[in-house]
């Protein structure tokens, strides 16, 4: 272990606030997880592509969650705290009290969340400024980023929101301005959802041209104006209310937080491969692309040197792995659209009815139905006449284009279970097609990738982490914890506490060149289960027509 004076029997908290729950962790200074909470959280459509959450909702899970993990032990022994969370945006006035995101005027729901797609209008005019940020985001601006929303609450809520507004968070920061009562942005958020470099800071003539000129007044302050990188420490930690909340200890130290993607991708792109014989051993950790896959999908390389890739957010600096560029590719929807497309189907209650049955998920079900059917040929070859495009929520990269919709051919008239499961394969191979479709630009662009470290909800199912291996023709490694999001968010609170010198010092890969560290040196929080899938013989051949 680096630091070799290390006490025995320190413990760092990981809170993890995804789409559906909040989740938190407590991880050992091995980085071994040892309890695990999880608690849904509220959402909310009023209208189609509208997705709202609450702040207050989404801070009293984290308070569930935390208490549990930390029952038992010795509060002495907790000496960090480290958040993540999706990039949704919260609404705050200036007394620091929710405001309404919505037309109903509920200040409740005072998030407008990720995925959601409202701001379509105002997106397209950002992008016809070609101003010169854009050329970090790929070249055009998501939907899903923040400078849109904004815009649209300035547009469509004037007196209701926008006059009243004191503060705009990134979700990951208003839990650590939740936690501290210190309102500092980690630059993880604002580089890439908000369009501040963190060479340069904020440009003034971006907000000015778009028509958001009053957030440049008092220096950004409703924005953020103090810029910290992930793991930073926070003020003079948390603080007694916090604590009390959060059944933690007053004073432990807060980190800057990360983006719940990047927060995996931290916890997994450093995998340790020494000594399993695996392909990648000896190779860079830029060879490496992390893909966090879950309701949506976020793919994530990293380079030396700043690489623009058409239609792939970034290149971001040290957003991710602290003097690294980040590139950041991604699906919208992935969880969600498997999701969709089996919950729809005409055969979902016969499947609930037989997964329960077998005591088994419908994944697990559909799974071990599709080897039942699938003959002598490879299960992959199921899909021959069945082809799923999977933009039912848009292209987020490489298309970059939110207009784009979802597609199904080679339909027939039956609906039977066989039909689920064969529409559920070619569902998933779909994501798996657009993984490597986005692998592809970032190659073309300059990245050298050779293979996929896994995480997230769907990094737990089988035929998914296979599909990508024969469809993008690489080995894909699954680390020891399969919880690496919440890995990540742990290493930031290890960060801040003063036991590690820095986020670099916990997950540098021991064999990345660039590691200060010497291999006697390098943490054990890099151990790997070494699950690795390689491609099938057959995978060349996983093809669709549009391929040809």
């Amino acid at each position: 272990m680096p630091g070799g004076d290390q006490e025995p029997g320190r413990y760092y908290v990981g809170v993890d606030v995804g789409t559906g729950s909040v989740r938190a962790a407590l991880v050992d200074q091995r980085g071994i997880l040892l309890a695990f909470a999880d608690q849904p959280i509220n959402k909310w459509e009023p209208q189609f592509n509208h997705h709202e959450q609450s702040s207050e909702d989404i801070w009293a899970a984290c308070c569930v969650v935390t208490k549990k993990v930390v029952q038992g032990i010795n509060s002495n022994q907790i000496r960090g705290l480290g958040f993540d969370a999706t990039c949704s945006l919260v609404v705050l006035d200036k007394q620091f009290r929710p405001l309404p995101v919505n037309h109903e005027g509920d200040s409740h729901r005072n998030i407008i969340m990720w995925l959601d797609h409202r701001a379509v209008s105002q997106v397209h005019r950002i992008n016809k400024t070609q101003h010169s940020v854009l050329q970090y985001v790929g070249g055009v601006m998501s939907v899903e980023m923040q400078a849109p929303k904004l815009l649209w609450l300035k547009e469509s809520l004037r007196e209701t929101c926008w006059d009243k507004a004191g503060h705009f968070f990134d979700l990951p920061d208003f839990l650590s301005w939740k936690a501290t009562g210190v309102t500092a942005r980690s630059l993880c958020s604002l580089v890439c959802k908000w369009t501040y470099s963190a060479e340069k800071g904020w440009d003034d003539s971006f907000w000015k041209m778009i028509g958001l000129e009053d957030l440049v007044a008092d220096n950004y302050s409703k924005i953020g104006n103090q810029v910290l990188p992930p793991g930073a420490s926070l003020g003079n930690g948390l603080t007694p209310e916090a604590a009390k909340d959060l059944g933690l200890p007053a004073g432990i130290a807060v980190a800057a937080s990360l983006i719940d993607a990047h927060a995996g991708g931290l916890g997994v792109i450093g995998t340790d491969v020494r000594g399993h014989g695996l392909a990648c051993e000896g190779q860079p950790v830029t060879s490496r692309l992390a893909v966090i896959c879950g309701t949506s999908s976020c793919h994530m390389g990293i380079s030396k040197d700043p690489i623009f890739v058409p239609g792939v957010w970034g290149p971001y600096f040290s957003a991710m792995v602290p003097g690294f560029w980040l590139n950041e590719g991604g699906q919208s929807v992935t969880g969600k659209l498997i999701d969709h497309m089996v919950q729809g189907h005409a055969a979902f209650p016969e499947l609930q009815a037989k997964a329960t049955a077998r005591c088994q998920s419908v994944y697990a079900y559909l799974n071990s139905h599709l080897d039942l059917i699938k003959k002598a040929q490879p299960v992959g070859f199921l899909t021959v006449d069945l082809h799923v495009w999977p933009d039912f929520h848009g292209n987020r990269s490489p298309l970059a284009d939110l207009t784009l919709k979802g597609m199904v051919t080679g339909l027939k008239l039956s609906q039977d279970l066989d039909d689920l499961a064969i529409l559920y394969l070619a569902t998933v191979q779909a994501i798996a097609f657009g993984t490597r479709l986005i692998i592809e630009a970032m190659e073309a662009a300059g990245h050298s990738i050779s293979t996929l470290f896994l995480c997230g909800g769907l990094s737990k199912n089988p035929l998914f982490v296979q599909m990508h291996a024969d469809i993008t023709g690489m080995p894909v490694v699954l680390s020891q914890e399969v919880e690496s999001v919440l890995v990540g968010a742990a290493i930031l609170g290890a960060c801040a506490s003063g036991d590690f010198t820095s986020v670099q010092e916990l997950k540098c890969v021991k064999t990345c060149p660039h590691s200060a560290l010497s291999e006697e040196d390098a943490p054990a929080w890099t151990t790997c289960r070494l699950q690795a899938w390689e491609p099938a013989q057959h995978s060349g051949k996983l093809r669709r027509p549009w391929q040809e």
